[in-house]
């Protein structure tokens, strides 16, 4: 088998569908399977995987374990030659693993292949490709000074590579990770003694230093709804300074002046994200659907109580000149179409939620730090 696709889940039930549609269309043509690792969510996520996606394995976790136990627990279940991690509140492409398995035939010492992001408005996030967080590092990016200079604050980010070329990179996040199962299995997986911060850098910087590289490859993109499993409240405070404490623990060496150096920094973050923690606003001014059935139409009419604009596709959105919240039918479109086109029209004023084939509900978010949205459409 070529590849395994391993999302672990908690708690996401709708976002985890349009996930799985989108997987279920990348994989039609490759040896591949889906599994799904479930941290005993308490909504109705194995419910849904059982009844609408048979074919994906589900694996029934009786407690949630944290992200790399997860994930691992999925690994351990895999037959394929690679593995891809998968957040299971992304939407990918349909040639995505066929583009990323052309890509590691030809890439030397392969360790961890990471793609580009964006998010739900279809803005590139940074984090896609990262430098090795050491002390220092980590300290300009908590206080936002890469802000100020990306030449001398900026390796955090990995600024010095441009978001569009195929690059070396030391680190790359979780919610996308394509490798070989031998490399993960040979540097042990995710570290366990992570919960959901940090293991991701651990595991990047493990396998570079078994002598892989690292690489980010645009030529993918991704839809990432960030942060939609996680609020970012105290608990995600007190997890996120777990993570760091462990990583630099187990690699740096520390003392009373790295502590507050680390404290003032994580500090300052943490104050900005419980800050820029939008919420998602009620009911949109405009509303612009992407589609072709009428009947949709009406009915967005009805529920959202604004009027509603039909468009017949992204081109079109671009010469409407409209701007507001565009809800995009997956009946009508491709995923491909979707992400092209939302990062084609990225900062352009559009706001996007998608509608799943088959489905009674709507769902997206409006910013990086948004938590998401779900609107239900009876």
């Amino acid at each position: 088998m070529q590849l395994s696709v391993v999302i672990l889940n908690y708690n996401v039930r709708y976002f985890l569908e349009l996930c799985l549609q989108s997987v279920m269309a990348a994989t039609e043509n490759i040896d591949a399977e889906i599994i799904v690792v479930d941290n005993a969510s308490p909504d109705d996520s194995i419910a849904v995987v059982k009844q609408r996606f048979p074919q994906v394995r589900l694996i029934e976790n009786q407690e949630n374990q944290g992200f790399p136990k997860g994930n691992n627990i999925g690994v351990g279940h895999a037959k394929g030659e690679y593995i891809c991690i998968l957040n299971p509140d992304t939407v990918v492409a349909e040639d995505t693993f066929v583009k990323l398995l052309r890509f590691v035939d030809e890439a030397k010492d392969m360790g961890i292949v990471g793609v580009k992001l964006i998010d739900g408005t279809g803005s590139f996030l940074p984090e896609s490709k990262r430098g090795l967080p050491t002390p220092w590092v980590s300290f300009t990016r908590f206080l936002g000074l890469y802000k100020i200079s990306k030449r001398l604050f900026g390796k955090y980010y990995a600024l010095h590579l441009d978001k569009d070329e195929i690059s070396e990179v030391d680190i790359l996040v979780g919610a996308f990770m394509f490798m070989k199962k031998s490399v993960y299995q040979e540097v042990g997986g995710f570290d366990e003694c992570y919960f959901m911060f940090g293991e991701d850098i651990d595991l990047s910087y493990t396998v570079q230093q078994k002598g892989y590289k690292n690489y980010y490859f645009p030529q993918v993109t991704t839809i990432h709804y960030k942060g939609e499993s996680t609020a970012k409240d105290q608990e995600y405070l007190r997890r996120f300074k777990e993570g760091m404490d462990l990583f630099y623990d187990k690699y740096f060496s520390r003392n009373v002046f790295f502590d507050l150096f680390m404290k003032i920094g994580i500090g300052q973050f943490a104050k900005r994200k419980l800050r820029h923690n939008i919420s998602p606003r009620e009911l949109p001014e405009q509303v612009i659907y992407l589609g072709d059935d009428p009947q949709h139409v009406k009915q967005l009419g009805q529920l959202l109580r604004a009027p509603v604009d039909h468009l017949s596709d992204f081109d079109a959105l671009v010469v409407s000149k409209s701007t507001g919240l565009v809800v995009v039918d997956a009946e009508a479109f491709t995923f491909q179409t979707i992400v092209e086109g939302m990062q084609k029209l990225a900062n352009k004023g559009f706001t996007y939620r998608i509608w799943p084939k088959g489905c009674n509900f709507i769902l997206g978010s409006d910013a990086s730090n948004s938590r998401g949205e779900v609107i239900f459409l009876k």
